[in-house]
């Protein structure tokens, strides 16, 4: 590559830009603890018919909120109790896990996107008024960015690119993640996802903020 060639050169001063016009608009970071989204099918074998989710808190992406239901998740070696069910209902049943709890349950549960869930992990719900058998259905979440339709814009993204992030807190290891991928819709609100894995890694926590570099 030749350094000294106005080409080069500008191509060299544009990311430099770009890069600073980035960490202008840092992301914010929530970390997903194990958790369940829920077929109404489901929801009512678990918590008895006609049954709805009673709101905890709302959460950061538009609609979705934290629910006070808590499940058993059960594989062949254990189980984990005091799983927390995410609302609002939605057409598939999700169990989302880091890649430690997949140790504890014994299962081998693929790292997809949310919502991939077709030959994933088989896994046991156990709720308080039954139980419901997943043939597949539990994953490890990739980790993501949401982008509302604007920041996808103002970042120059799409749906489905794979970004890098940088850490920018002052109590994290300076770690960079790589293969994030990036989550585009007009009604998303800018929110890096991890799961407590990849927080603990980095030594970040909720609110924690990234650059994408």
């Amino acid at each position: 590559m030749d350094f000294h060639s106005e080409g080069v050169k500008k191509e060299i001063v544009d990311k430099i830009v770009k890069r600073m016009e980035r960490e202008k608009k840092p992301v914010i970071v929530n970390v997903s603890n194990r958790h369940i989204h829920m077929a109404l099918r489901d929801m009512e074998k678990l918590f008895g018919p006609g049954y709805k989710l009673k709101v905890d808190r709302t959460l950061m992406q538009p609609g979705e909120f934290a629910s006070q239901e808590f499940v058993t998740i059960k594989g062949p070696k254990n189980e984990i109790k005091k799983v927390r069910v995410l609302g609002p209902v939605r057409k598939s049943t999700q169990v989302e896990i880091s890649r430690t709890d997949s140790f504890v349950l014994g299962i081998d549960a693929p790292l997809r996107l949310s919502g991939d869930i077709n030959g994933s992990a088989p896994i046991t719900i156990i709720g308080p008024a039954g139980t419901v058998e997943l043939k597949d259905g539990c994953i490890v979440a990739k980790r993501h960015i949401h982008f509302a339709s604007k920041d996808a814009d103002f970042f120059n993204i799409s749906g489905g690119d794979v970004l890098k992030v940088k850490v920018e807190n002052e109590s994290g290891r300076g770690l960079v993640f790589d293969n994030v991928i990036a989550r585009v819709r007009e009604d998303m609100a800018l929110e890096f996802h991890v799961d407590t894995d990849e927080a603990n890694a980095a030594g970040i926590k909720n609110g924690d903020k990234v650059i994408i570099i």
